[in-house]
């Protein structure tokens, strides 16, 4: 995969200097990072199969398409993850 100009550059020798509780604090303090997987998590943890998408047309207010976009590459996904959600909410 060829590096966008503007891709952030990870300094590896501050990364490999961090400890596990300055790892953990990073973790806890981000609000976009996936907790860090518990023994107890693995435990339960199941595995699901990718399920196959089906391609369709859909009209969205502008300013809630341009929402999504803003935040990059994948915004169908995310769409998609947010129906997902209200799904599962609704069952």
């Amino acid at each position: 995969m060829a590096k966008r100009k503007d891709a952030e550059q990870t300094n590896w020798r501050q990364v490999d200097r961090q400890t596990d509780a300055q790892i953990r604090r990073a973790v806890a303090e981000d609000l976009d990072a996936a907790p860090i997987a518990t023994a107890a998590w693995i435990r339960q943890a199941h595995l699901l199969e990718p399920q196959p998408k089906t391609a369709v047309s859909i009209r969205l207010d502008e300013d809630v398409l341009a929402w999504f976009k803003k935040r990059g590459s994948g915004y169908q996904t995310r769409i998609n993850a947010v129906l997902r959600a209200y799904v599962e909410a609704q069952r």
